[in-house]
């Protein structure tokens, strides 16, 4: 495989991890960045205003697209008009709408879109879903995950964060909808409660959610950013370092036959009879540490290069959405919500 040319469209935090990470991989290089900020401009690489003319003046094998969820439409069609492949940031787009536009026109151009779920590249999850997909838990019953934690004051100097569409169900729990998707299939009803109570900001802080999977599971999730706690993938998980990490578990997978934890991935069972007086082994492993943003981007090389399709395509992260937006809409309506893309 040949080293892919990428460019960026976003110099914000995303854009520049994804920066920081290509200049140091052996499957790519970053050839120019696109966005409007003065910046953008102080990051060592050709700089434009607009991903048009970036795109029109580079002619990169592959674009990543790491600029505000409102603008990722337009961009993502920059991209697919000039038959670029796109890497795209979660979520694919604001809007179920947006999102079906952006997917069909990526299959009749015949355009690869992969969407940045970046956990599901975490060598941890693949163990896991390995596990799942093995028989060994039975049938799933159920699934548990929490998404608590604390986002300092200073995180709401930015006006946006404080608003409808920038809380912790957008920016945070849409992750952990994806990896639960990504273990036990699709999610077919979503009932949830949000609540402003802690911040008063017009955003939620805190979301309490019951999902039904296809295959017959329930699931329950909490996310809150406003919580001191250790119970959430990005201090268990140990994917970046400015995260202190944290010898917890965060997700609980269980079935008729064993139960798996992640991170940490200790598996549960009997060993002859089944039943509550009967006494439970465990079974520990040492999970292989990884960067997922690394192994994310050599697996768009890979797209590009048509030796893979994607692990997220741009239709498996529109149902993450739906799911994630049922969420907001069973909170407002307090009704059960089907989410459908």
């Amino acid at each position: 495989m040949t080293k892919k040319r990428l460019a960026i469209a976003g110099a914000g935090a995303i854009g520049r991890m994804h920066l920081e990470r290509a200049r140091v991989h052996p499957d790519c290089e970053i050839v120019a960045i696109a966005d409007p900020s003065p910046a953008a401009r102080q990051l060592g690489v050709k700089y434009f205003d607009s991903i048009e003319s970036m795109l029109d003046a580079e002619s990169p094998d592959g674009v990543i697209v790491a600029t505000p969820n409102a603008t990722h439409l337009a961009a993502g069609l920059a991209c697919i008009e000039r038959k670029i492949p796109v890497l795209m940031e979660k979520p694919i787009t604001d809007t179920l709408d947006e999102a079906r536009q952006l997917v069909d026109t990526a299959r009749a151009a015949d355009v690869p879109l992969l969407v940045g779920h970046h956990r599901r590249h975490n060598p941890i999850l693949r163990q896991a879903k390995r596990i799942v997909e093995s028989g060994r838990l039975g049938q799933p019953v159920s699934a548990n995950a929490l998404a608590t934690f604390y986002k300092p004051d200073a995180y709401f100097d930015i006006d946006w964060r404080k608003r409808q569409g920038g809380g912790p169900v957008l920016i945070n729990l849409i992750h952990d909808i994806d990896i639960m998707r990504f273990l036990l299939g699709e999610i077919v009803e979503v009932q949830a409660l949000e609540s402003n109570a802690v911040r008063g900001f017009e955003v939620e802080d805190t979301a309490a959610v019951l999902l039904r999977f296809a295959n017959g599971a329930l699931g329950t999730v909490v996310v809150s950013d406003c919580t001191v706690s250790p119970w959430n993938w990005d201090l268990a998980a140990g994917e970046a370092a400015h995260y202190p990490r944290q010898n917890v578990n965060t997700h609980f997978i269980s079935g008729t036959e064993a139960s798996v934890t992640l991170p940490q991935l200790d598996v549960w069972s009997y060993r002859e009879k089944k039943g509550w007086h009967e006494p439970l082994t465990v079974e520990r492993s040492a999970p292989h540490s990884g960067d997922p943003y690394r192994e994310q981007l050599r697996h768009f090389a890979a797209v590009i290069d048509g030796t893979e399709t994607p692990l997220c395509s741009g239709d498996d992260a529109a149902r993450t959405l739906a799911a994630t937006l049922a969420v907001h809409r069973s909170a407002r309506e307090r009704v059960a919500v089907t989410p459908a893309f």
